[in-house]
C-alpha cells in the first residue's frame, strides 16, 4: 500500500492556540493553518527554504532579528519597543512612544498581571485580549489572575513590584521535561495581595478562577535539545507533543517555532 504524503509550503509565524479538553495548535503556514495536533505520534519534516520574510512588514531579510523581525522593523516599530520585554517602560498612556497611535491601540488598553505555574510560579503581564494564549505560549499548566489595570504600564509597575517575591522567567528545560511545582496559586495571589499597598491595591482582582492547561503530549523528555534551521535546516523526526510554543520529537530534540517566525518552511507529513 502507498501512503500520500502531505505536503505545506510557506512563511511561518507563531502557532495559533485554543484552550480545550487539550490544547490546540495550528500553524499558520503562508495561506493554510494547519492543525499540529493530528499529527502528534507521526513522521514529519521541516525544510527550510533559504528565505525569511519579515513577520511585520513582508520584506525580505537575511537574518531574523526578536523572532521574526528584519533590522529596521527591529529597530525602529511598535511591535519591538523596550516596554515589550519591559512593561514598566511603556509610555503609551503619556501619549508617547514609538508609535503613539499603535500605542493607543494595544497599550492604552486592559491589561492583566497573573501568575502562572509550571515548574515554579512566574508572575507576567499581557494584554487582557491575550487570556488565555499568553498563558498557553509558555507552557504554563495553571494560571490565576492577580490584578487588571487601565494600561501596560501600571500592570509593569506592579509586575516590578511582585518579581520582589517571585520570578518573572519560565524554565523552559523543566516546563518541557513536564516538571510541575506544587505550590498553590490561590495561596500565593492571597499571600501578595498585602504588598500592593495604597498605590496599586485598588487594581487586585477578587476573581480567583485558575485556568488549567493541558498540552497535547505523548510523554515528556528526560532531557531537551533544542535545535534551529540555523544548523539544522530539515528538521525531521515523530512529533512527540507540543507545548508552549515548542515541537517535541521523540528524539528529545524540541524545537520553538515562535523564534522561527518568518522562516519559509516546507512541512511534510
Amino acid at each position: 500500500m502507498y501512503l500520500c504524503a502531505m505536503q505545506y509550503t510557506g512563511s511561518i509565524e507563531k502557532m495559533e492556540t485554543q484552550l480545550a479538553k487539550e490544547v490546540l495548535y495550528w500553524l499558520p503556514l503562508g495561506d493554510e493553518r494547519v492543525l499540529m495536533n493530528e499529527f502528534i505520534g507521526e513522521p514529519i519534516s521541516l525544510r527550510y527554504e533559504n528565505q525569511i520574510n519579515c513577520i511585520v512588514c513582508g520584506r525580505t531579510t537575511v537574518k531574523s532579528f526578536a523572532q521574526g523581525l528584519c533590522y529596521p522593523c527591529f529597530s525602529k516599530s511598535p511591535e519591538n519597543a523596550e516596554c515589550i520585554i519591559r512593561p514598566e517602560l511603556c509610555r503609551g498612556h503619556l501619549g508617547e512612544g514609538r508609535d503613539p497611535a499603535w500605542e493607543l491601540a494595544h497599550h492604552v488598553k486592559p491589561h492583566f498581571v497573573y501568575l502562572a505555574a509550571s515548574s515554579d510560579i512566574k508572575v507576567g503581564v499581557t494584554r487582557d485580549t491575550q487570556v488565555p494564549i499568553r498563558w498557553i505560549d509558555q507552557g504554563a499548566d495553571a494560571a490565576i489572575l492577580f490584578a487588571n489595570t487601565p494600561n501596560r504600564y501600571l500592570a509593569g509597575a506592579i509586575e516590578v513590584l511582585l518579581k520582589n517575591f517571585l520570578t518573572d522567567k519560565t524554565d523552559w528545560r523543566k516546563m518541557l521535561k513536564g516538571e510541575r511545582t506544587t505550590k498553590n496559586l490561590l495561596e500565593i495571589k492571597e499571600s501578595l495581595r498585602s504588598h500592593l499597598g495604597e498605590a496599586f491595591s485598588m487594581y487586585y482582582t477578587e476573581d480567583n478562577t485558575i485556568t488549567n492547561m493541558i498540552y497535547p503530549v505523548l510523554n515528556f523528555p528526560e532531557k531537551v535539545t533544542s535545535i534551529g534551521f540555523e544548523k539544522t535546516p530539515e528538521i525531521s523526526g515523530v512529533l512527540n507533543g507540543i507545548k508552549g510554543q515548542y515541537l517535541i520529537f521523540d528524539d528529545n530534540n524540541v524545537m520553538n517555532i515562535r523564534a522561527h517566525g518568518g522562516y519559509n518552511i516546507t512541512l511534510e507529513v
